[in-house]
């Protein structure tokens, strides 16, 4: 029992950490079968359950919910314990947390597919497995708050207010969106009416990018990227700067997804306005980020992980700068509702998600099994470059065919009428979507090394629990190695 007091929490934290890959490859497989649908539409033989329109919702939650949230969970565990130098708050809750999401997962992957759907985009699941999210969600924000308030050293590090805002953030997007009128155990229509619903669902949509899959990450990002570099965080001050800049102006950014609908031109502009001022804080986080590396970029040379952590900076940068230019309505009036957007959402999504996930993933999995690194550093330099250009050839793709898509369709004749049927647009798309289907599959491949890479490792190991330190006093509370701001900056 004393040695158990004296510990880390790290089976939590290997849990989350094993189906993190697990849900990557799930998530990433039905991706590519679905993309594949759009060039060979027979592809599934005309199986209800595996019809586009019902894989496709499965895909989000799969990859942004299973393997992200996951990821999520593994690396904030790890983090909160580690920079507060104290075990979670709660043994038990800390195993609700992960039985109860794995279990929301896997009644998802039921769902899905048998087309119980909600047809809320992100919040696609029926209220009873709502309220499970809920309540795993909170039992979450108890173990994650708990273990900040038992600290045993007076500062909070950085990454942990990422992660704060993130839990509590999620919590309250959640619960609001999700108010429905139950008609039947698996069927409920939403609590909104037309515009009003369109609006809530897109506050929590594009909210749940900005604090699920931003904020979230960025707590990542700023415990792995020193810890892996081995230098202290480029600027403290701008990593606060960096947090409340972007946790204030994100909430309002979501009316951008309902340019040209029935949503008052007003609000159609203020959110127009605050994407373009989300431009500030997220490049600063970004250089915050990339200029960690300051007297340490040799490291890249040999370093596979470390490629994986700041390349996912890179398209962090470039997904948030493509996104205030289409919220512009000049642009958007050329981009919406085609595959310029899901060009923009992968850029985010594999380019800056998947890779710190990646990253970080490889960071802990050596260490949560006693090694020293991970089995083969050759499988995850193969790895970084196969998922590199399977992004590229994706997101590029997936551009030039949405530019072309929004000319053919804007393309009148001198009469006035339409140069192009739709139908011609979508045959003009296929060579594009061959190319994405290839970088998706790619994309894939990398998953699969990976999946290797960690079952070579953990065999190899054994589960390990690191003992907790002495109370380090550093007064910038650097209690876990090169993560305080160097002296003056």
């Amino acid at each position: 029992m004393q040695a158990e007091a004296t510990t880390y929490n790290y089976k939590v934290v290997r849990q989350f950490a094993i189906m993190t890959v697990v849900w990557g490859i799930v998530g990433m497989l039905v991706g590519v079968i679905i993309a594949a649908q759009l060039i060979w539409p027979d592809l599934t033989f005309g199986i209800p359950w595996l019809s586009y329109g019902r894989l496709r919702p499965l895909h989000t939650n799969a990859v942004v919910f299973a393997f992200g949230g996951s990821g999520l969970f593994a690396a904030s565990y790890y983090v909160v314990q580690r920079t507060c130098q104290v075990r979670l708050f709660s043994d038990g809750l800390a195993a609700f947390t992960f039985w109860g999401w794995t279990l929301v997962i896997i009644l998802a992957a039921i769902t899905l597919p048998l087309g119980i759907n909600t047809s809320k985009e992100y919040a696609e699941l029926e209220w009873p497995i709502d309220i499970l999210i809920a309540v795993v969600w909170v039992s979450y924000a108890v173990v994650f708050f708990g273990t900040l308030v038992k600290r045993k050293v007076p500062h909070i590090y950085v990454a942990n207010w990422f992660f704060g805002a993130f839990i509590l953030t999620v919590a309250l997007l959640h619960i609001v969106n999700s108010a429905e009128i139950p008609a039947s155990f698996w069927k409920s229509y939403s609590a909104y009416a037309g515009v009003q619903d369109a609006m809530v669902q897109w506050w929590y949509g594009h909210n749940a990018v900005g604090f699920f899959l931003t904020a979230g990450f960025l707590g990542i990002m700023y415990y792995f990227v020193p810890k892996q570099a081995g230098r202290p965080v480029y600027s403290y001050r701008l990593s606060v700067v960096h947090f409340w800049a972007l946790i204030f102006t994100y909430m309002w950014a979501g009316p951008h997804h309902l340019h040209y609908t029935a949503l008052p031109d007003w609000a159609q502009s203020l959110g127009m306005v605050f994407s373009l001022i989300l431009l500030a804080p997220s490049w600063g986080g970004m250089i915050n980020g990339i200029m960690t590396l300051s007297g340490a970029w040799h490291k890249l040379r040999d370093d596979p992980v470390l490629k994986f952590l700041i390349v996912s900076l890179s398209f962090y940068g470039m997904a948030t700068f493509e996104g205030p230019m289409m919220s512009i309505k000049t642009v958007n009036a050329l981009s919406h509702y085609t595959d310029w957007t899901i060009g923009h959402v992968h850029a985010g999504a594999l380019g800056w998600v998947a890779f710190v996930t990646i990253g970080a993933m490889y960071y802990l999995i050596p260490r949560l099994w006693g090694r020293a690194e991970m089995y083969s550093i050759r499988l995850i330099t193969l790895h970084f470059w196969i998922a590199t250009l399977g992004i590229v050839l994706y997101i590029a793709s997936m551009w030039i065919a949405g530019v072309m898509q929004g000319l053919m369709w804007r393309a009148v004749n001198n009469d006035g009428t339409l140069t192009y049927t739709f139908v011609e647009s979508v045959k003009a798309s296929y060579p594009y979507w061959t190319i994405r289907l290839i970088g998706g599959t790619m994309f894939f491949s990398g998953m699969l090394i990976m999946a290797y890479n960690v079952w070579k490792t953990a065999r190899m190991g054994k589960p390990y629990d690191a003992p907790i330190p002495a109370v380090d006093q550093n007064p910038h509370g650097a209690v876990v190695g090169n993560l305080a701001p160097a002296h003056g900056v």
